[in-house]
């Protein structure tokens, strides 16, 4: 039993050392022109709080004109930020990414980082679920992912910029009750572990780091496992910061 959790501790030490780059330096991020889905609550809104105390300049996404997202951009600019920019954007649209990857353009003028962290559906059967409510899930979880990436592309390779991508631990371990949303996070695992290879190929200096979130403390996630899981859930604050420091130090993984 000794010998198994020293080989657990050792393996854990290797997986850190793999995965976490402590390179990070907090100066590398003032200035940075940052575009941040996703940023009117939870882990996206912590996000949007870091990089304004780091300084970054941020144009901010959220699914819909909605007061939270005004206290957001409010909070981030008593927190430093030198520009903060707000764009409602329904990423179920075809269109959405376009318009927004185009304003953030305008108003930055660049991009040094693409940080998605937009999130649609709920954890459901497949049974329960229509063939209509997938393709909507699929669209907001992956599909706008793509977009947003195909259109900042150009911008970040110009910028030798970061790709950041929040996923979820549903993206790597196939769970019961989440067969769709597991599906649209797989997906993104596969598309852009598979794109890093191809800009490293072409030698195009864009990295791109993904983020495996566990379980996170907002009422969605903790309401979902109620009675399944004792796991205690992360605090936000922290697995922004996580998230940052991967992207900042150009990481291909982050876990937390």
């Amino acid at each position: 039993r000794a010998m198994k959790v020293l080989l657990l501790t050792v393996l854990g030490a290797l997986f850190f050392a793999y995965y976490w780059d402590d390179n990070f330096d907090p100066a590398s991020l003032q200035g940075a022109r940052v575009l941040l889905t996703g940023a009117s609550a939870g882990v996206g809104e912590e996000l949007a709080y870091h990089y304004a105390r780091l300084g970054s300049h941020l144009v901010l996404t959220a699914s819909a004109p909605h007061p939270l997202p005004r206290q957001v951009v409010g909070n981030c600019r008593k927190l430093g930020a030198p520009k903060v920019f707000y764009v409602a954007a329904d990423m179920a649209s075809p269109e959405a990414p376009k318009h927004v990857v185009q304003f953030a353009l305008d108003q930055l003028g660049g991009l040094d980082y693409l940080v998605l962290n937009h999130i649609g559906g709920a954890l459901t059967d497949m049974r329960s679920r229509s063939a209509q409510a997938t393709n909507w899930l699929l669209q907001v979880n992956f599909l706008s992912y793509v977009q947003l990436t195909s259109l900042a592309l150009p911008s970040l390779t110009d910028s030798k910029g970061s790709l950041v991508v929040v996923s979820s631990l549903l993206g790597r371990v196939p769970t019961s009750f989440s067969t769709p949303y597991s599906a649209s996070k797989f997906a993104l695992d596969g598309f852009f572990r598979s794109l890093r290879r191809e800009l490293e190929v072409q030698d195009v200096n864009v990295a791109i780091t993904m983020c495996v979130l566990g379980l996170q403390d907002r009422a969605f996630a903790a309401e979902r496992v109620r009675g399944v899981t004792r796991a205690k859930e992360a605090p936000k604050p922290k697995a922004a910061l996580a998230v940052i420091r991967g992207g900042a130090t150009r990481s291909s993984g982050v876990f937390y």
